[in-house]
């Protein structure tokens, strides 16, 4: 699989300065990560979960989770699981016959039911990628992180974790130092089985009665603000001891009534279906996530929770890289600047130091291996409209 691979090869390449990687399950932990993208949430229990799981990947999802957790009813657990097995095993015959499904995560609700789905799926435990952990703390996660070791000792299958840092005690200021520092020794143990870590922002906002209106972002609400950048302090630095963090849902595709003028400025909205595009965007609430997905990478952050397909092409489109700051980034990474120093960048618009940069630059290469990088007369409208159905 690779991101933008449902469009035709020939409009890709006209996209694209450098196309995105092809991936799949088995690839390194590193790409995976950067690639996850916007990971779609859907629950188990929905009866043709299987037809809806290779939908999606037709229209460019590269990464689901089958949801056995908040978005069920606690009556429909079991009915859930037996439905997750079944659906798998569909997957499985058809993946056979050519079907490719996405990256397949099972969020659970117990350590237990790690042993006991991987040993139930059988042999289309193939397809799954691993296990979302909820409300992960140190106390809770571990339990969690040995059932997926003994899951994968027993199926064979390499599976990762993700878990979703989404408790109280992360939340309050009075817990939140130690919480972290117990989150961080737990998935550091583990390292190698942490594919990423997730935010859970709307416990964080149920904590307090909160729930934020579609024209603001997660960044306004600054309870929920300050505990996403002491996450990305702890746990998600540069220097090697860091994880992928990925951003937090959006959770509004209805068009509702506007209280603020929208914040989707006009000018990059200007040919073809542009403009259609524009209001299309606006109509369902659509530019409020476009700002908080550019404020989840300004912030650290990398993909996205969603739990829409209408939220997916967004968050690809923006995740690719611009011609610009792929020209930035490899020439902070010249071998001949290890030495550091200061270049003016070859757009003529901006200083690059090395040293400082540097490790900004790695990450957007990775992310454009992972989502490739756009010519250079190319932007976010056009690789929108590239990706909608015709």
């Amino acid at each position: 699989m690779r991101h933008f691979g449902h469009i035709a090869p020939e409009v890709r390449e006209r996209l694209f300065h450098a196309e995105p990687v092809a991936f799949s399950a088995d690839s390194a932990p590193r790409l995976l990560a950067a690639a996850l993208g916007a990971t779609l949430y859907s629950p188990a229990t929905r009866p043709h979960l299987a037809d809806d799981v290779l939908k999606q990947a037709g229209r460019g999802v590269v990464s689901m989770v089958l949801c056995l957790e908040d978005s069920i009813d606690d009556a429909d657990v079991a009915a859930a699981e037996d439905n997750l097995v079944r659906q798998f095993a569909d997957l499985s015959e058809r993946a056979a016959t050519g079907a490719e499904p996405p990256l397949l995560f099972v969020r659970v609700r117990t350590p237990a039911q790690i042993t006991d789905l991987a040993r139930r799926l059988g042999a289309s435990v193939a397809l799954l990628s691993g296990f979302v952990l909820p409300k992960f703390t140190e106390e809770r996660g571990a339990a969690f992180l040995e059932a997926l070791t003994a899951a994968e000792a027993a199926t064979g299958r390499r599976l990762f974790a993700m878990p979703v840092l989404e408790s109280p005690e992360l939340l309050h200021l009075e817990s939140r130092t130690e919480t972290l520092a117990g989150i961080s020794r737990t998935v550091d143990k583990y390292r190698d089985r942490v594919l990423a870590l997730r935010l859970g922002v709307t416990d964080f906002c149920s904590a307090y009665g909160l729930r934020r209106p579609p024209d603001m972002t997660a960044y306004d609400v600054q309870i929920v603000a300050s505990v996403i950048g002491d996450v990305v302090n702890s746990l998600g630095r540069s220097d090697g001891t860091g994880f992928t963090v990925t951003g937090p849902v959006w959770e509004y595709f209805r068009h509702q009534e506007r209280m603020f003028k929208p914040q989707l400025r006009r000018s990059p909205f200007l040919e073809g279906r542009a403009d259609e595009l524009r209001q299309a965007l606006i109509q369902h609430d659509m530019d409020g996530l476009l700002r908080e997905i550019e404020l989840d990478r300004a912030n650290g952050l990398l993909g996205k929770t969603c739990i829409h397909p209408s939220h997916v092409l967004p968050v690809h489109a923006l995740s690719v890289v611009s011609h610009e700051e792929y020209s930035d980034a490899c020439d902070i990474l010249r071998p001949e600047r290890d030495g550091g120093g200061v270049l003016r960048s070859a757009y003529t618009n901006k200083m690059n130091e090395v040293k400082p940069h540097r490790a900004w630059a790695e990450r957007t290469l990775q992310r454009a291996a992972a989502f490739g990088v756009a010519r250079e007369d190319v932007g976010f409208v056009e690789l929108l409209a590239a990706g909608l159905p015709a």
